[in-house]
């Protein structure tokens, strides 16, 4: 697998934000939460994930590459966030009220649920689908369960079941 090698000094700009909020958040519990740790193996759409029982943040390093500390800005606080949310509340929805609430009051960020990062460098491939009213883009995780006959979807609007479209992918 080709991995993006992330610069060093990107890499101490994530960890100066994660060490910085990760303090916000001793302070205002008064506990000694322990540092997590960071990988740079987040693939796909996805900005980041929070691994809560490891205590890890996943980190996608296409995007941070891309947007630098928008990202770190954005994209750490969010999923230090899950992991405090996680261990002063247990499990929880996971963009709900203490999210929300750690996020502005302990991290003092403002709470998004999702990035608006360009994701073009790192979406996949769809394939069309047709139903009685309108052209559908499946995933290829998507289309190839339909492939192997282990899933079907249907259109919200009409209810018809979606039909491959053959073509090339987009």
């Amino acid at each position: 697998m080709n991995k993006a090698r992330i610069p060093i000094a990107l890499q101490q700009a994530v960890m100066r934000c994660l060490r910085e909020k990760l303090q916000l958040a001793r302070q205002h519990f008064s506990v000694e939460f322990p540092e997590p740790k960071i990988l740079y193996q987040q693939r796909g759409t996805s900005a980041g994930t929070a691994w809560l029982q490891a205590w890890e943040i996943r980190l996608n390093p296409v995007l941070l590459m891309e947007n630098q500390q928008p990202f770190i800005d954005e994209v750490v606080p969010h999923e230090l966030a899950h992991l405090l949310v996680f261990r002063q509340f247990g499990r929880v929805p996971p963009h709900g009220n203490e999210w929300r609430w750690m996020m502005e009051s302990v991290l003092q960020v403002s709470a998004s649920r999702t990035h608006q990062f360009e994701i073009a460098s790192v979406q996949s491939k769809t394939y069309p689908y047709r139903c009685g009213c309108q052209l559908h883009q499946l995933t290829v995780r998507r289309h190839n369960r339909v492939m192997r006959g282990e899933s079907e979807y249907r259109c919200r609007q009409c209810g018809d079941k979606l039909k491959f479209f053959a073509g090339e992918p987009v």
